[in-house]
């Protein structure tokens, strides 16, 4: 059932599906809504969570954290299992918690002046973005660009709604590794949008905004896990352009809490307010 109440307003709402990510020794919370939630409350934000599935509703994690979480509660999980290979990692898809939709944002929600879509699995509906009028609409687009086939095996697939999805949307964030490294499709994603931002794992970031492009080079790690770095650069970014306007010292500060997190596993990446407030001072010298 719907959970509807009591909603208090929030001033970033991420719209994705919790997932549960499937190790060698256990399970985790995973997803986009989870590191980008934890990340913007690490920041002092108050967060919401529009998502699905059977007991993530009550994530420890995240109401330890003091998210609010709602959505309707689903028969499955969305779960994923990454395997390593000697030709690199291949991702499974065991299971799809239902699609999320206009119908479902909390009244109370809908002036939010952050909103973040993030979806894992194709499960954001598009229009969903009409729901929210004066809000900055943030978009990573990774979980649009999936496909898998029916044993599961996640592959790029082809996003026929990009430039409509684009054109409502203030700025995105794609890995060149989304998009398998195709330029032409970086190119018309960028010609589609105001903001595009493409992540390159440890070289950083490029950023297009109209028309102009910059390079932001990450800072050295010694890398644990890199597994939600982009999220935590996306939640990162879309809160300082909101609050600066100003794409460039939005990458900057985004590149270095990114760069931060892959030290350690998991959710134990999200930025501590100690690397939140060396992201500030960095990006003011």
């Amino acid at each position: 059932m719907y959970r509807i109440a009591p909603v208090e307003p929030v001033d970033y709402l991420v719209i994705g599906h919790l997932t549960r990510d499937l190790l060698p020794d256990g399970t985790r919370l995973g997803g986009t809504a989870a590191y980008a939630s934890l990340t913007a409350r690490a920041i002092g934000l108050r967060v919401g969570v529009l998502t699905s599935c059977e007991e993530c509703l009550n994530s420890t994690e995240l109401e330890r954290a003091g998210i609010r979480v709602v959505g309707p509660r689903a028969d499955t999980t969305t779960t994923f299992e990454n395997i390593q290979t000697p030709h690199g990692r291949v991702q499974y898809l065991h299971s799809v918690a239902p699609t999320l939709d206009l119908s479902m944002v909390p009244e109370a929600w809908r002036s939010t002046p952050i909103v973040h879509l993030g979806p894992v699995a194709r499960e954001v509906d598009p229009n969903i973005m009409r729901a929210f009028p004066t809000s900055l609409i943030g978009l990573t687009v990774q979980g649009w660009l999936r496909g898998w086939d029916a044993e599961g095996r996640v592959h790029y697939s082809d996003w026929p709604e990009a430039s409509y999805v684009l054109q409502q949307a203030g700025a995105a964030v794609l890995s060149i590794e989304d998009v398998r490294g195709d330029e032409a499709i970086i190119d018309e994603m960028a010609s589609s949008i105001r903001i595009l931002v493409v992540t390159e794992g440890a070289a950083g970031a490029r950023v297009y905004w109209n028309g102009d492009l910059r390079r932001f080079p990450a800072p050295k790690m010694e890398e644990v896990d890199a597994v939600g770095a982009g999220d935590i650069f996306a939640a990162a970014f879309f809160i300082r352009l909101h609050a600066t306007r100003d794409p460039w010292e939005a990458a900057r500060f985004a590149t270095f809490l990114a760069a931060q997190s892959v030290k350690r596993p998991g959710l134990e990446g999200i930025p501590t307010p100690e690397e939140v407030q060396a992201g500030l001072i960095e990006i003011l010298e």
